[in-house]
């Protein structure tokens, strides 16, 4: 009996073309004087680089066509100077998020909403040596050591990886892109995100030093926000940032932007944003805005909001208002200071004055969900006062959100302390009644 054997299932077009690449530029890699390759300058090195790249596309016993093996040339380049397959991604103005499940599964997040693309690696260890690469431009390194790695890439991109064997699927990869030109209040307005009446507020509250707290889940749009509302600082005020990425594109004179240190190899050197806040107290600061407070920082922040630094700002990671001030009494419990939870509210709630909360709602659209008011604490409880508000019915036909904005009637306490600092606000901006969304804005 002659036993019936199963042909080897064929590769995907696809996937054949990135083996290819993948064994050319292993090619081109033994082909190189790397001594005298890094002494050339690097027009003259990329020309050589792309010459060699082309001579062993056309040596190869796959007759390419002439099409086929330019994008091949191309692709090789990207593999050394640029982002490999994902090069046509990342320079696509409207995708926000690449997002790697394994060599054979790659989506992106545009206009708010995911999609699959056709783009592959040609297997695990073809994206496991680009994750190197990409991290090793930023100083860091991610192996079966340390299998799990938080880079900024050189063009402010930030890249989380994960690599088996935590990653008991295959190599993992999260790229949250960087936006040279940041979404104004315009560009916000005009795509429904908030109105006019509640951009001017705003810009009102920045104007006249009060300490804000962005909050919202992930990818709502929290750091737009506040890269947005900090345009308006005055350029005679020194502002001093801090993050875990820098992400913040302040353009006042003078500003000081710290960034944390992770730990290196040895677990040693790290420099947190509690330790960048108390520092940053020395450098005399007018305004200090923490991008994300995540952790113990936010007891120095709000010390810092309480103690003459007005119209400092932070963000945080929460489902709505409450939840936002719930998540910031948490964080300081872990900062050590032990503070019964009333006192630890009225620290809180003396701190702070406007809250905003923002959503990324299920049709990928993003929404001002909230403006508020904390007035204090009575009693034991926050004393919240919503202003503006979104109200979602539904979905359209098309697939967008079917709402509106609505001022509540609520005229903040706010208003004469803005009055006093030169930023009067018509009290009828604040009448109760449905906003219209869809006119233009200027700022005042």
């Amino acid at each position: 009996m002659i036993a019936e054997t199963t042909a080897p299932p064929a590769l995907d077009p696809r996937q054949a073309f990135q083996l290819l690449k993948t064994r050319i530029h292993r090619q081109m890699v033994d082909a190189i004087d790397l001594s005298k390759a890094g002494q050339l300058p690097e027009r003259e090195l990329r020309t050589k680089l792309r010459g060699l790249a082309a001579h062993l596309c056309a040596q190869q016993t796959v007759n390419l066509p002439a099409d086929d093996r330019e994008a091949m040339v191309r692709e090789i380049m990207d593999e050394i100077y640029g982002f490999g397959p994902i090069e046509p991604l990342m320079n696509d103005p409207d995708v926000s998020d690449v997002l790697i499940n394994g060599p054979d599964s790659v989506f992106i997040e545009r206009n708010g909403l995911l999609e699959r693309t056709d783009i592959r690696f040609a297997n695990d260890e073809h994206l496991i040596h680009f994750i190197q690469r990409l991290v090793g431009r930023a100083g860091r390194r991610i192996d079966e050591v340390s299998p799990m790695v938080d880079a900024k890439l050189p063009d402010g991109s930030r890249l989380t990886a994960v690599i088996p064997p935590l990653a008991l699927r295959g190599p993992t990869v999260s790229i949250r892109r960087f936006k040279s030109k940041g979404v104004t209040f315009e560009d916000m307005v005009r795509t429904g995100s908030l109105t006019p009446e509640m951009a001017d507020f705003m810009v009102a509250c920045v104007r006249g030093r009060m300490n804000i707290v962005v909050s919202g889940g992930t990818g709502a749009g929290k750091t737009t926000m506040l890269n947005n509302i900090s345009r308006f600082i005055p350029d005679s005020e020194r502002v001093v940032t801090i993050e875990q990425t820098a992400e913040l594109q302040l353009q006042q004179r003078d500003v000081v932007a710290l960034e944390t240190r992770p730990p290196n190899v040895e677990g040693r050197g790290e420099i947190s944003q509690r330790d960048l806040l108390k520092n940053s107290l020395r450098m005399r600061p007018d305004r200090i805005i923490v991008g994300e407070a995540r952790g113990g920082e936010v007891l120095d922040m709000l010390q810092a909001m309480n103690t003459g630094h007005d119209g400092s700002m932070s963000t945080v990671h929460a489902n709505d208002t409450r939840d936002a001030l719930d998540r910031m009494e948490l964080m300081i419990a872990l900062s050590g200071v032990e503070l019964p939870m009333i006192v630890a509210r009225q620290y809180i709630a003396s701190a702070v004055q406007i809250l905003i909360h923002m959503t990324r709602l299920s049709t990928g659209e993003r929404k001002v969900m909230r403006i508020s008011e904390l007035c204090g604490c009575q009693d034991g409880s926050y004393q919240i006062e919503d202003i503006f508000v979104y109200r979602m019915s539904g979905v359209d036909a098309g697939g967008r959100a079917r709402g509106a904005f609505y001022a509540t009637g609520y005229e903040p306490q706010a208003l004469k302390r803005l009055a006093s600092r030169g930023c009067d606000i018509p009290s009828l901006m604040f009448a109760a009644r449905e906003l219209n969304s869809t006119r233009e804005y200027r700022p005042r």
